[in-house]
C-alpha cells in the first residue's frame, strides 16, 4: 500500500485538513483501501490534541470529517513508513530535510503539498492560524487543487486507470 503524510508546523489546521480532503477524494476515486493518509506535525506542542475547532468546521461545510483525527509530531520512523512526505510551506519542507538528512536510506521523497497543484503549484499553503474564516476556506481551496492532481500523480503510479 503507498502512503502519504501530510506535515504543517503543529498538526492542528493545514495538515489534518490535507489528510481529510485526501481521504474523502481517495473514498470517491475508489482508491481508499490503496493509499493509506495521515498527517503530522514538525512541533509536538499539540499532541494528542484534536485539530482547531475552525478547521473542522471549514472541513464539514465541504463534507469532510476531521474529528477523529488527533496531532501528532513526525518521528523518525515516519521517514521509513511512508512514501510521500508533503509539506505545507518552506519552512515545514526545510525541518523534514533536516531530520531527514540524519537518517540512513530514508525511503520517503519530500516535496510541498501544491506542487501537486494546478492553480497555486510551488505555493505554499497558508497558516491560517491567526486569521479568521477566509484563511481557513484558502487552506481548503489549495488543498483540495493539490489532492486533485495528487490522485492523478497516484493513477500514474500504481498503474491504475481513471473509472
Amino acid at each position: 500500500m503507498y502512503a502519504v503524510l501530510m506535515v504543517c508546523m503543529g498538526n492542528i489546521c493545514r495538515s489534518p485538513s490535507a489528510e481529510g480532503v485526501l481521504r474523502h477524494l481517495l473514498r470517491q476515486a475508489g482508491l481508499e483501501g490503496r493509499v493509506q493518509v495521515d498527517s503530522a506535525g514538525t512541533h509536538s506542542w499539540h499532541a494528542g490534541e484534536a485539530p482547531d475547532p475552525r478547521s473542522i468546521a471549514a472541513a464539514a461545510r465541504r463534507g469532510y470529517d476531521l474529528s477523529a483525527l488527533r496531532a501528532r509530531a513526525v518521528v523518525a520512523e515516519d521517514f521509513q513508513r511512508f512514501d510521500l512526505i508533503l509539506a505545507m510551506d518552506q519552512d515545514n519542507l526545510q525541518h523534514l530535510q533536516h531530520m531527514q538528512a540524519r537518517l540512513l536510506s530514508p525511503r520517503a521523497h519530500l516535496a510541498l503539498v501544491l506542487h501537486y497543484s494546478a492553480a497555486y503549484p510551488g505555493q505554499a499553503v497558508p497558516d491560517p492560524y491567526y486569521g479568521g474564516k477566509a484563511g481557513f476556506e484558502a487552506v481548503l481551496d489549495r488543498l483540495e487543487d493539490a489532492c486533485t492532481g495528487l490522485i492523478g500523480q497516484l493513477r500514474a503510479q500504481l498503474g491504475l486507470q481513471k473509472t
